[in-house]
């Protein structure tokens, strides 16, 4: 088992590509991700720390580098799910551009947000009123059971603009023999669903569509009564894994063990040859990083490791 970190860490503290590598190293990792903050002047230090074999670039988060003209990096800059044409194709033009950079660092996959059915936002109700401790009140169901409805209503337009998307990258994938990987998100607004994640796997039936699983993330669904994430993990079989903790008010980030997060629960996942990466928020002290890589290879140590 060997961790990674996101340069979503530490790539707003440096101007050049070089320090911000030195200091992942410096911290003992010598595996990154590359995030979807990094920006364009800080690509060549990257390639030259590759270069060098002094890190290994394992992933790169869409949409990276940060576009040109785009106010800051995000990785819903664009959505791969619009039922907007024009949008969809922005967003699998500059998700081609991420393709790029991973081929040139040797990465193995490429993590998409993909976007959101289209209706009001409630899953945020849902997590105001978890924080006040009104998990599975009377009004939280009804807001639940609006949302889960709603949502299956009107999901499908942008699940078949998604699959319009995958069509189009699916080929790119095959050429710079990658991984493009959906990520879960926390919102169950998000496209795909674990569910509809494994039809897609089951329809596409290609070995460059792979599932990417943030457990930060899951953790926010399986809090909210919408997935389980174990269950998940043994049907879709993630390429990687983004590992962050997650507090009693739903906030993430968080390096373990600094969370509710039951680690234990993924040992078998964790030692399945998945990519793991720690996606610490920006700040996050290096200490923190530290004690979490030694927890989490604690935990998941295996008798032969």
């Amino acid at each position: 088992m060997n961790l990674a970190v996101s340069t979503h860490w530490n790539a707003h503290k440096h101007g050049n590509g070089i320090s911000m590598i030195e200091e992942i190293i410096d911290a003992g990792f010598n595996r990154v991700e590359l995030g979807y903050d990094l920006t364009l002047d800080l690509v060549e230090g990257v390639h030259a720390m590759v270069g060098q074999s002094a890190i290994e670039v394992v992933s790169v988060h869409n949409y990276c580098p940060v576009p040109v003209g785009a106010p800051m990096g995000h990785p819903e800059l664009y959505d791969l799910s619009s039922t907007d044409r024009m949008m969809r194709m922005a967003a699998v033009k500059n998700t081609i551009r991420t393709m790029d950079l991973a081929e040139q660092a040797g990465a193995d996959a490429v993590v998409l947000h993909c976007g959101y059915a289209e209706m009001r936002n409630l899953t945020v109700r849902l997590i105001e009123l978890a924080q006040k401790g009104n998990v599975y009140s009377d009004k939280f169901e009804k807001i639940k059971t609006k949302l889960i409805l709603k949502r299956d209503k009107v999901a499908h337009k942008t699940l078949d603009a998604l699959k319009l998307s995958i069509e189009a990258l699916l080929p790119e994938a095959e050429a710079r023999q990658l991984k493009i990987c959906p990520e879960n998100l926390p919102m169950w607004e998000a496209v795909p669903s674990e569910l509809e994640m494994a039809h897609l796997i089951d329809e596409f039936d290609s070995p460059w569509l792979g599932y990417w699983h943030d457990i930060g993330h899951g953790q926010i669904r399986q809090e909210l009564g919408f997935s389980s994430q174990t269950t998940w993990i043994n049907k879709l079989k993630p390429t990687g894994f983004h590992v962050h903790d997650v507090d009693d008010m739903l906030h993430d980030h968080l390096m373990p063990p600094k969370g509710k997060v039951d680690f234990s629960a993924f040992k078998d996942a964790a030692n399945s040859g998945s990519i793991l990466v720690l996606e610490p928020a920006p700040g996050t002290p290096t200490a923190h990083l530290i004690e979490a890589a030694e927890y989490l290879k604690d935990i998941w140590k295996t008798e032969d490791s």
